[in-house]
């Protein structure tokens, strides 16, 4: 098997959707016995709390918009839950996901709002 260069993983990294990065990383920790997003974090340059801001967020739906099927399926990907749950969420609103990382919870915010929602990160 052929070495995958820095450029290349990061590449195929973004061709996959937040679900397969998602299994990627716990394969990561099953094989290394490593979290890789704590490496990551160990890693990046220390910051003030006040300069990096929260460090957890949680993303809220506010409207689901016009193609709310659309929204429905997505909530249903991101969360796991069943169709009906979903459903109450873009019919009602409220958390999605809470207590996630920043770079997360932007990530389900830009599905979101491509599927027609209205989102909030706090």
């Amino acid at each position: 098997m052929a070495k995958l260069t820095r450029d290349e993983f990061i590449s195929a990294l973004k061709e996959m959707n937040l679900l397969e990065i998602k299994e990627l990383v716990d394969a990561m920790k099953e094989e290394f016995g490593v979290d890789p997003s704590s490496v990551a974090v160990a890693a990046a340059p220390a910051a003030s709390a006040e300069e990096a801001g929260p460090s957890v967020v949680s993303v809220n739906l506010v409207n689901a918009g016009a193609a709310k099927i659309n929204v429905i399926k997505v909530i249903k990907e991101i969360t796991g839950l069943g169709l009906k749950e979903s459903k109450d969420i873009a019919d009602n609103g409220g958390a999605i996901k809470e207590g996630i990382s920043v770079d997360e919870a932007n990530e389900i915010k830009a599905k979101l709002e491509e599927a027609g929602a209205e989102v909030e990160v706090k």
